[in-house]
């Protein structure tokens, strides 16, 4: 068909730019007319064969002005086209095809045959272009949404986006796109934040909280510091990530686009045996046969075929954009609709990721002042979502950090430096990293094993001569997670958690929300090679992290999925399916998204080439018409771009 239907994902093509054609009219109302003056001259067509059905002839020169007329209206671009690839020897063009078999009607005097495959054609393209602009939409309203102009403070005009650095302040009113990534350092609203979670309730924002570029300012008015300059927002990042997306097409679409070069010759190879064999080797009628072998060429087109996949997908996509869920590509989608099973990691996917103080347990002789300054001045530095909560409670207590020299974080086990109070090397951790570098008596051994049976965590601190006390520290299992699991195991897949936890915290989350398969005090390294194993045994298999330390779980997986991306940047660019924020019940809709692209792409191909099939039999048989051909072509591409649009809406 169009240069859509032969390279689907050239988002360079006029099909599919949602907002221009290559000549440069606008979009929706040039569209529409187009479609009118198309659904026109189908009726016209359409009357014309009626017309001839019954032995009626328009005057010759009636009807050849409006066969040059509708040639050259809609088929000009078409026998362009097709004259080029032949000129190259270029066989496998679908233009090609078609202007051979135009050409062919017209030398056998069925100049109503060649108009209706022309106009049919071009309607059959246009249908496909609003399809992909509709399938392209979500992205099209991404790119809308954001501003090009951003009002500073103290200005009063406002400046382009682009020349805006990171710390300037700018005002958001209400009812504004907010411009750019930042802070807010002064007053309170609500922000719809839909166009990057797809989550359409508004959250408060107020002095210290992160807003995105995109996102709706609701009712009050603030002031934000810029953190991120317009190239590297988070929409910005979306948005390009998206459009890259089309480049990563899935592993049918490249097989169907790989069928078609071989299969688009081959027909044309078939419809001139299906002349030459009757007629020059059993000496039938060449008239008939080579009916015969246009009506080969129409129903052999492949357009149907080739989009059957393309279509599908950036339906499918654009549905998943909207509810804040960025696919980097076909072959993910499809990818996910056919996993076997699906590997968590504990921290900030099962559970909120935000630890809470309970119990500060002081030995030795120690306080838990003490324990807690200590443990404070070596979390300072460190980036794991422990620090978060002994830090908040140190905070909350008011009390100083111990400062200290040459920290070092001992991955997925704990961290150490040089208190400069105590004169003397700290250590923080797990109990299984502490027990490698100081004694544990027994005692303080049943009291870690209390608290862990109990689903906690317990974080041991000590110093060169023993052990100062325990933390307690809690996260939170999101409601969503036991909803989630349930979800999964109802739909055949295996949930599996993969964590760096201990056991018993591992197993206690576990047995709560209904993971059976549970793999606990894993190290970042341990879970890339769980996940091979894993893989060796399930085939197919998804992971989600957090899109930092899971990177080499998730850059092993089947399908990487990332968590709470939003304002993000490594999480964005790590995972192949990156959820914008922290619901984990996105994850069975994307599986069942993913399921339904599968099954509506091998539909579409199933039914394309079955019709086909069908049609090229009759054909060979001697038994087709060119007017049904003309038509089963048109219905099937119709049939397979309105089932594909359904995607952009399924639940």
């Amino acid at each position: 068909m169009n240069s859509c239907c032969e390279n689907p994902t050239d988002t360079k093509a006029e099909c599919c730019d949602p907002a221009t054609k290559k000549d440069g009219s606008s979009g929706f109302i040039a569209k529409n007319k187009k479609f009118i003056i198309l659904i026109f001259s189908v009726a016209v067509v359409l009357l014309l064969e009626i017309l001839s059905f019954t032995n009626y002839k328009l005057p010759t020169f009636i009807e050849w002005t409006l066969v040059i007329v509708f040639l050259f209206v809609f088929g000009r671009k078409v026998f362009m086209s097709g004259l080029k690839k032949l000129i190259k020897f270029d066989f496998s063009s679908i233009n090609l095809l078609m202007s051979v078999a135009v050409i062919g009607a017209l030398l056998l005097g069925k100049t109503e045959e060649a108009v209706i495959i022309t106009v049919l054609f071009a309607l059959a393209e246009e249908l496909e272009t609003i399809g992909m602009k509709r399938s392209k939409k979500a992205l099209e309203d991404l790119v809308n949404k954001t501003p090009k102009l951003v009002l500073l403070k103290d200005e009063k005009e406002p400046v382009a986006i682009e020349s805006v650095k990171i710390g300037a302040i700018f005002i958001v009113k209400p009812g504004d796109i907010i411009p750019l990534d930042g802070e807010v350092v002064n007053g309170t609203s609500m922000v719809d934040e839909a166009t990057i979670t797809g989550e359409p309730i508004p959250k408060t924002k107020t002095i210290g909280d992160t807003v995105y570029a995109g996102t709706q300012n609701m009712n009050g008015a603030f002031e934000v510091k810029a953190t991120k300059t317009a190239e590297n927002t988070t929409i910005a990042k979306i948005i390009g990530l998206t459009a890259q997306a089309t480049t990563n097409k899935s592993q049918t679409q490249e097989f169907i686009e790989k069928f078609s070069t071989y299969y688009t010759p081959t027909i044309l190879t078939i419809s001139i045996l299906l002349v030459v064999v009757p007629v020059v080797i059993l000496g039938q009628d060449f008239n008939f046969w080579f009916l015969q072998s246009l009506t080969l060429l129409i129903i052999s087109c492949p357009c149907s075929l080739v989009i059957s996949t393309p279509m599908a997908v950036f339906s499918a996509m654009g549905n998943a954009n909207k509810r804040g869920i960025l696919v980097k590509g076909g072959r993910f989608l499809e990818a996910i609709g056919s996993i076997k099973a699906i590997a968590f990691d504990k921290t900030r996917t099962l559970t909120k990721g935000e630890v809470v103080v309970t119990d500060v347990i002081a030995l030795n002789g120690y306080t838990e002042s003490e324990i807690l300054t200590c443990a404070a001045g070596l979390e300072h530095f460190s980036e794991h979502p422990l620090s978060v909560g002994i830090l908040k409670k140190a905070k909350e207590l008011a009390l100083d950090y111990k400062p200290v020299n040459n920290f070092k974080a001992v991955a997925g086990k704990g961290v150490k430096g040089d208190c400069l109070v105590c004169n003397s090397v700290s250590y923080l951790g797990s109990p299984r990293y502490i027990e490698n570098v100081l004694k544990i008596d027994q005692g303080t051994i049943e009291l870690i094993k209390k608290n862990e049976s109990e689903g906690k965590s317990v974080i041991v601190v000590g110093n060169k001569d023993k052990i100062q006390g325990l933390i307690i520290v809690e996260d939170e299992i999101k409601k969503e997670s036991a909803d989630l699991i349930r979800s999964l195991v109802g739909s055949g897949v295996i949930p599996i958690m993969l964590t760096g936890d201990n056991e018993k915290v591992a197993s206690f989350v576990g047995k709560k929300i209904g993971i059976k398969e549970i793999y606990a005090s894993l190290l970042p390294e341990n879970k890339s090679e769980k996940m091979a194993e894993l893989i060796a045994k399930y085939e197919k298999v998804a992971m989600v992290g957090d899109g930092i330390n899971d990177a080499p779980a998730l850059a092993g997986a089947t399908v990487g999925i990332t968590m709470g991306a939003a304002g993000s940047d490594i999480a964005i660019e790590s995972a192949d399916v990156a959820i914008m924020d922290d619901n984990v019940l996105k994850i069975a809709s994307l599986i069942k998204l993913g399921r339904k692209t599968k099954n509506i792409i091998y539909t579409n191909i199933a039914f394309s080439l079955g019709v086909k099939i069908l049609f090229v039999t009759l054909a060979m048989s001697g038994n087709s018409s060119l007017v049904f051909a003309i038509m089963a072509d048109v219905g099937v591409t119709i049939v397979v771009i309105l089932n594909s649009l359904r995607l952009f809406r399924a639940k």
